[in-house]
């Protein structure tokens, strides 16, 4: 290859990656350091103070990480070491935090090393000198029923931490589940800006991958559509955080229950002209995630638009978004939500399922959920039943209505998602929502018959 050919293949490797947003390995730990900086010196501070927390003690071992911590390393550590022991300390007289492990080393920049092991042996007695030293008035663990995701605490260490644990603060230890719930859920500034990326790239791929690059009628299946997204996802040097679903619904078929997506569904369905394809697809890149939800026609001979029925399906899904998302006012639960949507949605004539979860750090996250595919009445309170909406929080606005079509006589569901975020001036979709189908294959304008 000569000099001038390496070059251009340098540049166009370049452009493609610029095209798509991403960071390279070393600029992506810096920016997550940045990240977690901010998080811990401004956002946690306010947090615990909500909470009425002034201690909150984080604890876990090696591969068996509390969900919360994981969020809570830096980038360059992908596991806690050993027995990891994070203390966070809130003086909001003096308005102070401290940021300490009961570990042999730093845990990044900001979480100092407060155990040297050559004076105290023992890891558990050091944490109890620390606390006793700030005399606590609430400690705060990672136990709890209603959220799964603060409830990272192994029996052996709460046993251990207990038992360890001065007699006078034993009436002091509390869940830390609020805390923890809205440490996963609120996002920062500058996060939101990397969000709107994030989902700009997701959008990306499904319209490469709903488009003729990849599908070609009569001979692609929706498997194929799934692993060509999948390698995509690995090529662009990104994660998926669950596999992608790719699904077709046509003339000649009964209409499915939900549990099609995710069991039962075949996995190499040839993609027909005529078809309604579909998409459940997610990426993870920067410690955030997405989850989306977009339909594709595939153009018949000689057609050059979807059919109407389909076109105004997919402004019937719209409208059910639109009823969810108006219902999202601070304060409200997600059940109250979920009831005034659905209400809402019917008496306009719509056949609703509503089914939204937080979005973020993890794919389902903690916070405010909004129905599940098989609780259209509500959920459970175990599932965050009474947990409010919470302002600078991200949502997967997940769901589907069903219509009729009595040129293919039978119903199909028109499934959406798209990640939502619900700020102090109300709600707002992190990078658009789909209006249009998209068509595969792409119109040309300047052929036709």
């Amino acid at each position: 290859m000569t000099k001038q050919l390496v070059i251009l293949f340098i540049c166009i490797q370049g452009y493609v990656l610029n095209a798509q947003q991403i960071l390279n390995e070393k600029e992506r730990a810096q920016v997550i350091d940045e990240i977690l900086d901010d998080r811990f010196n401004n956002l946690l501070p306010e947090l615990m103070d909500a909470s009425g927390l002034d201690m909150w003690v984080v604890i876990s071992r090696e591969y068996n990480e509390d969900p919360v911590m994981k969020t809570m390393l830096p980038a360059t550590w992908l596991n806690a070491r050993r027995r990891t022991i994070l203390l966070f300390y809130r003086d909001k007289a003096k308005n102070t935090i401290e940021k300490l492990a009961v570990a042999r080393y730093n845990v990044g920049k900001n979480i100092i090393s407060a155990w040297d092991k050559e004076k105290e042996p023992n890891q558990w007695a050091r944490l109890m000198q620390l606390i006793s030293e700030r005399n606590p008035k609430k400690i705060g663990l990672n136990f709890s029923k209603d959220h799964n995701i603060a409830d990272g605490l192994d029996k052996t260490d709460y046993d251990e931490f207990m038992t360890n644990l001065p007699k006078k603060y034993i009436s002091k230890v509390t869940s830390a589940e609020q805390l923890a719930v809205r440490w996963i859920e609120t996002r920062s500034e500058r996060e939101m800006v990397i969000y709107d990326q994030l989902v700009d790239i997701t959008h990306d791929i499904i319209a490469e991958a709903f488009s003729e690059k990849v599908i070609t009628p009569g001979i692609t299946t929706t498997s194929d559509v799934e692993w060509w997204m999948r390698q995509k996802v690995t090529d662009l040097g990104l994660e998926t955080w669950f596999h992608p679903t790719i699904d077709v619904q046509r003339s000649k078929e009964e209409l499915v229950s939900h549990l099609y997506s995710f069991s039962g569904r075949p996995e190499d369905t040839v993609i027909l002209p005529g078809d309604l394809v579909h998409c459940d697809f997610g990426i993870t890149y920067l410690r955030l995630n997405t989850d989306c939800q977009e339909l594709a026609y595939v153009l018949k001979p000689e057609e050059t638009s979807a059919p109407d029925f389909l076109v105004n399906g997919l402004k019937d899904g719209n409208k059910v978004q639109d009823f969810l998302t108006a219902n999202m006012i601070k304060g409200r639960s997600g059940n109250e939500i979920l009831a005034k949507s659905l209400s809402q949605s019917k008496k306009a004539g719509l056949r609703p399922s509503i089914y939204t979860h937080p979005l973020g750090s993890y794919g389902h996250s903690a916070g405010t959920t909004i129905g599940m595919w098989d609780s259209q009445g509500g959920v459970m309170k175990d599932d965050g039943e009474n947990y409010p909406l919470n302002p600078n929080t991200v949502y997967a606005i997940e769901l589907n209505t069903t219509i009729n079509i009595p040129e293919w006589n039978r119903d199909i569901r028109i499934m959406l998602e798209e990640a939502g975020f619900y700020g102090e001036d109300g709600f707002r979709y992190v990078n658009g929502r789909q209006t249009e189908l998209l068509l595969i294959p792409r119109v040309k304008d300047h052929q036709g018959n």
